[in-house]
């Protein structure tokens, strides 16, 4: 990966633990997704229009396809990601929701397309699933269902994330969308997605603008930040070395539930996170 890529990468992942650490301290569901993806969609909407107009290419109906795609798939992630936070601790959900993309795509490889990853690939899924145990099986600050909670939650966020990964490299690669306007779009469709819910919880979307405004904006600004960052990553290096490098972010967010959450084992969650992210790395020079 070249110097630009890599720089772009690291950002991307400090800005990414900052944003969840954020999203961590609501308890707010899809009316805080929907708040956060209609920031996000706001900020964007400027943007857009200024990337159409420099863009020499001309809009194309693929662009729209691509945008819809990465909608649907964010508002799961968002909806699914958010339901961890609830019910789990920073320590658990947010390593198991970065580490287990590699781990299904490596899987996926194996299984369907019938690719071999040859001995260090093997290895790093092995380290991704021993830094898994050792994340899920410590103690937490709840009771063991709510500890089992997080380590699912967490799961089914990095299934999520291995699927909108996939999607959007295949988006801003091979159809070519311009990644201003790929994401914004995307924004803008998660908003509007999320619209009916919303609608229907306008005085706990009030309540959540009024005593979570600070997070809102944090994540609704910080997530296309650091989103935005690895996009224009992947259209300089293969999405086999940023989807893992991105994977940083785990490290960071170790640190903040153990140093700013002072959440109970964190200390222990952080030796795991620090072999997920072990198993990562073999697995992206496999």
């Amino acid at each position: 990966m070249n110097t630009t890529a890599l720089a772009m990468v690291l950002v991307a992942a400090v800005v990414h633990a900052v944003w969840n650490l954020a999203a961590k301290r609501v308890s707010g569901g899809p009316r805080f997704v929907w708040l956060y993806y209609t920031v996000s969609a706001a900020a964007m909407l400027p943007v857009i229009a200024v990337a159409l107009a420099v863009e020499p290419e001309r809009p194309q109906w693929t662009w729209l396809l691509a945008a819809a795609g990465t909608a649907v798939l964010h508002v799961a992630y968002g909806i699914v990601l958010q339901r961890g936070y609830e019910v789990g601790d920073l320590s658990i959900v947010y390593p198991l929701a970065r580490g287990t993309g590699p781990l299904v795509s490596v899987l996926v490889a194996v299984t369907v397309l019938g690719e071999r990853p040859g001995v260090l690939g093997l290895i790093g899924a092995f380290l991704v699933v021993a830094g898994v145990l050792v994340i899920s099986l410590g103690g937490g600050t709840g009771n063991a269902r709510a500890r089992r909670a997080g380590v699912f939650y967490g799961v089914a966020t990095g299934v999520v994330i291995a699927a909108y990964t996939l999607w959007d490299a295949h988006s801003v690669t091979s159809l070519g969308v311009p990644p201003l306007v790929y994401f914004g779009g995307g924004a803008i469709g998660q908003s509007i997605l999320l619209a009916p819910t919303a609608a229907r919880g306008r005085s706990e979307i009030k309540r959540l603008w009024r005593d979570h405004r600070r997070e809102v904006l944090i994540v609704g600004l910080a997530s296309p930040a650091s989103y935005l960052l690895v996009l224009y990553a992947l259209r300089i290096a293969p999405v086999s070395l940023v989807a893992p490098a991105r994977e940083l972010s785990i490290v960071f967010g170790g640190v903040a539930a153990w140093l700013v959450l002072r959440e109970r084992n964190a200390v222990r969650r952080l030796a795991g996170s620090l072999v997920v992210l072990a198993g990562i790395a073999a697995i992206a020079v496999a």
